[in-house]
């Protein structure tokens, strides 16, 4: 609007979108107020992160209100999505099906079958346990319990 500023007088323009220049000034300072909170709070989540890098949007906004700094929720996560600094959650679980191998793959069988009566469809499935050590299968957990002696 500026550009044009130099062509068209200020008044006319904004009457054009039905505001007067007291409002186009005001708009132009909050915007530049924006900008200046935009920046104080970016420093200080850049701060915090440098000490705890993956600290979610809710205690951030914990940490920020110690600061003095007052902002809502939304407000917080729209300012980090938009600068990309929202951490991404981690992968819960265990991945326990890893199809690229080298070994054979064989074909669902069953796939467009439909049984017509009970006992003509059987399936199994391999249940991971979780344990200190890690996740066995329950033919590794058999295992170990056989050979386990008091």
């Amino acid at each position: 609007m500026r550009d044009m500023q130099r062509q068209v007088p200020l008044e006319r323009l904004c009457g054009l979108f039905d505001k007067s220049r007291q409002a186009f000034y005001q708009r132009q300072g909050a915007i530049y107020e924006q900008a200046v909170s935009d920046h104080l709070i970016l420093s200080q989540v850049s701060k915090i992160r440098q000490r705890q890098p993956r600290l979610g949007g809710r205690k951030l906004l914990v940490k920020l209100a110690e600061a003095g700094i007052e902002l809502g929720r939304d407000a917080l996560f729209d300012l980090l999505r938009s600068n990309g600094l929202l951490v991404r959650r981690r992968r819960n679980g265990v991945r326990t099906t890893q199809s690229s191998h080298w070994l054979r793959k064989y074909p669902n069988l069953i796939r467009h079958f439909t049984p017509m009566r009970p006992n003509r469809l059987w399936v199994s499935d391999i249940t991971y346990l979780e344990t200190t050590e890690g996740y066995v299968t329950p033919v590794t957990t058999w295992k170990r319990i056989m050979q386990w002696r008091p």
